[in-house]
């Protein structure tokens, strides 16, 4: 059987998840990197055997026809660039979470995916991990019953990620758009998927990246200053057509005891927690029960599996024509709710979406 032949456009620290779930799957082969850091570039390639190496995604992608598919795991600004680059040249696309700076940009890579008849799966990792499996089931069986009511949060005491991160020209934003992406999109997900109609949003950059504490904390601290100039905390109230109502939080730097990154869910028949493990809350025969369900045996985000089945789940789709589950149309919804935040914040008033 042809292997499929991967390329990947930034080499840098979530690219690695990216390529281990290639490399556990027989069907395709690493093929080409792209990064504009010629050193990392040199490195990575070496590494993994790789010898197409560019430092420019157009002459990738006009020197190596061969090419099947593409991840794009670049800074967000990049995002359209890199990913309408490949749709242009026939390349099926997985482009990293946030889809793009904003909705109109999520919108034109969409339109070129259409256009060119490829694939443009958004990385909403979450939604391919165990937890969203096993809580899944019991939504679909109708265990939950009417969702109206779901709770977003992502919460970092002291976990402002260096570099481009923080810098809004490169990002986007802070943790509304890097971490806030996650839980708005899972909670969503598992809610059956409802449209998004407005937002009332507020952000903060009260305590910054906290470069100044003296320990190092996980995601580490910048020996000197570096670019600071997005939110640190943003909270949303996100209503949605089916009357369903979303409560967003999510920061770098927040007084708070610990990290806490939790997505919750309320219906009708019961409700749950879904962070480390899955809690649930019902009644049966007349009294209030709880079950806890295990997922998985390890914690960490990148070694979890989710990165595995997206993966997997993106050679599907390109090798039998697999129904994607997280889609362009997907990423231009949560495109449109970043932006609306975005807007409520600076304007301090509800923003409507269409």
């Amino acid at each position: 059987m042809k292997k499929i032949k991967v390329a990947i456009i930034g080499v840098g620290s979530i690219a690695q998840a990216h390529i281990s779930a290639y490399l556990s799957d027989e069907r395709c082969e690493l093929y080409a990197f792209c990064d504009i850091d010629e050193n990392r570039l040199k490195s990575v390639g070496e590494k993994f055997g790789v010898t197409h190496l560019y430092t420019d995604k157009d002459e990738m992608l006009k020197n190596c026809p061969e090419i099947d598919v593409v991840s794009v795991c670049t800074w967000n600004n990049s995002h359209a660039e890199c990913s309408i680059a490949a749709l242009n040249a026939g390349k099926n696309v997985l482009c990293e979470k946030p889809m793009a700076m904003n909705a109109q940009e999520a919108q034109a890579m969409k339109k070129a995916a259409e256009q060119n008849g490829k694939l443009l799966m958004i990385g909403f990792v979450r939604r391919y991990g165990n937890d969203a499996k096993v809580i899944k089931d019991f939504i679909d069986n109708g265990n939950f019953g009417d969702i109206y009511y779901t709770k977003a949060t992502y919460l970092r005491r002291a976990g402002a990620p260096k570099g481009w991160f923080c810098d809004s020209e490169l990002s986007g934003g802070g943790p509304l758009i890097d971490l806030g992406v996650h839980v708005i999109d899972l909670a969503r997900y598992l809610s059956g998927g409802p449209k998004p109609v407005s937002v009332y949003a507020a952000t903060f950059n009260k305590l910054g990246n906290r470069e100044h504490l003296k320990f190092n904390t996980r995601w580490g601290i910048d020996s000197e200053k570096s670019v600071f100039d997005v939110e640190d905390l943003a909270t949303a109230l996100i209503r949605f057509d089916n009357g369903m109502v979303m409560a967003l939080e999510a920061s770098f730097s927040l007084n708070i005891k610990e990290d806490v990154g939790t997505v919750q869910l309320f219906g009708d028949k019961a409700g749950a927690i879904i962070g480390s493990d899955i809690e649930m809350f019902t009644e049966e025969n007349g009294y209030l029960t709880n079950t806890s369900l295990k997922c998985t045996t390890d914690s960490s985000f990148l070694n979890s599996g989710m990165f595995f089945g997206e993966i997997h789940h993106f050679l599907d789709c390109v090798c039998d024509n697999v129904e994607c589950i997280s889609p362009a149309e997907e990423g231009v919804l949560l495109m449109k709710i970043l932006d609306a935040a975005y807007e409520s914040a600076r304007t301090g008033h509800e923003v409507e979406i269409k």
